[in-house]
């Protein structure tokens, strides 16, 4: 059911002054605040509500730090900073969990019939959560850093060991800082970017 438009101070916070930050003060953010933030992403839509998406919360220092021997140089420093670093992972076989989100018929066999397409689907998938943590975050009055940059085997082996869950990118959360903040970059125009047909 779709609500009233959000107002300009709702998606300023959301879009139009939402920045990815660097830096980080020391609020610290609670596991009760991290299961109050996934309540909501797990939410977002997903293909068949497969819901791929995994994730780690890098929370004690002792997490940070290995996840901060993963990352590029540039990263290391974020991720050691932040209250938080995620590790959104993919589970190429969440056509397992079907019969659990999507009980009504088995949905199982629209993916299980090809590992490529599966990987496909769930990669895909995670991402769209991927976004709706970020927007999530940000309605709950967080601020994120998403990132690429890291050795996505080492987290891999690191983090998820022998799951088969993959890592998609890793996100920054707290209360971010302007230290390391400039003039918003350029974005593409509608003419550049889109077509309606």
């Amino acid at each position: 059911m779709a609500g009233p438009a959000l107002d300009a101070a709702a998606l300023a916070i959301l879009f139009t002054e939402a920045r990815t930050h660097y830096t980080w003060d020391d609020t610290p953010v609670s596991e009760a605040d991290l299961r109050q933030l996934y309540d909501l992403v797990k939410l977002g839509p997903t293909s068949a509500n497969g819901s791929p998406a995994r994730f780690i919360f890098c929370h004690s220092a002792d997490a940070r730090e290995k996840l901060a021997g993963l990352v590029s140089a540039n990263n290391a420093a974020k991720v050691r900073a932040a209250p938080v670093t995620v590790i959104v992972g993919f589970d190429p076989k969440f056509y397992d969990r079907l019969p659990e989100l999507f009980p009504h018929v088995d949905a199982r066999p629209w993916f299980s019939w090809s590992a490529e397409f599966a990987r496909e689907t769930a990669f895909r998938n995670s991402s769209l959560q991927g976004g709706w943590l970020i927007m999530a975050a940000r309605a709950l009055g967080w601020d994120t850093g998403p990132m690429s940059g890291f050795d996505k085997a080492g987290v891999d082996a690191a983090f998820w060991g022998d799951t088969g869950t993959e890592t998609n990118f890793i996100c920054s959360i707290g209360k971010g800082t302007a230290e390391g903040l400039f003039p918003r970059l350029p974005r593409l125009s509608f003419e550049d970017a889109a077509r309606i047909l």
